[in-house]
């Protein structure tokens, strides 16, 4: 393993392009809230490194990502997001940070030895650290209350992630997990991804 991959601990894995058309995603049901909608979904996720990035005395390594999503048998996205993935080696510790073009955005984290296999993250409303922030409506609506991601490398060439958001929805009676899945495998690697 590189310096480079070592750096960036088990993200040292993810550079490159992914692509994926076995995910499954359950959210409420548009305009019938109380009903809960299943959409098969593919998606391309592209992660490129952007080095060294210092915080003082802390020392990150991360990933610059884009995520794209379209139901299958459509070629409309319902779905994109943008973000950093990093990864601070000192503390073990892996941070995920991205922006969702509905108004909302997420700084997760959690541990994960350097050659972890496998991490969680997670993220609730409220913490100073790992939080979640909202526009209004969403927050009025549909509050994002907590979120958790579960990945797991599976091989340099496929990873799968299982992410449940949960939400209060106005009008139903209890908290929904609004859940998102999917195996990705890789569609290329691009050397200059990784400088």
């Amino acid at each position: 393993m590189s310096d480079f991959d070592d750096n960036l601990g088990p993200l040292a894995r993810l550079v490159g392009v992914w692509e994926g058309d076995k995910g499954e995603d359950l959210a409420p049901e548009t305009p019938n809230r109380q009903q809960t909608a299943r959409s098969e979904f593919r998606e391309r996720i592209v992660f490129e490194s952007i080095g060294r990035v210092d915080n003082h005395e802390q020392i990150l390594h991360g990933l610059r990502y884009q995520t794209v999503a379209w139901r299958i048998g459509s070629d409309q996205p319902f779905h994109e997001e943008s973000g950093y993935w990093l990864y601070d080696g000192e503390r073990e510790l892996v941070m995920r940070c991205f922006i969702v073009p509905r108004g909302i955005s997420v700084i997760a984290g959690g541990q994960a030895l350097r050659h972890a296999e496998s991490f969680d993250l997670a993220a609730k409303l409220g913490s100073a650290t790992f939080g979640i922030c909202s526009n209004p409506f969403l927050d009025r609506e549909f509050r994002t209350v907590s979120y958790t991601l579960k990945v797991k490398l599976l091989s340099d060439d496929a990873w799968s992630y299982h992410e449940d958001t949960v939400l209060v929805v106005k009008g139903r009676d209890e908290p929904f997990h609004h859940t998102d899945s999917n195996t990705l495998t890789r569609a290329a690697f691009d050397p200059r991804l990784n400088e």
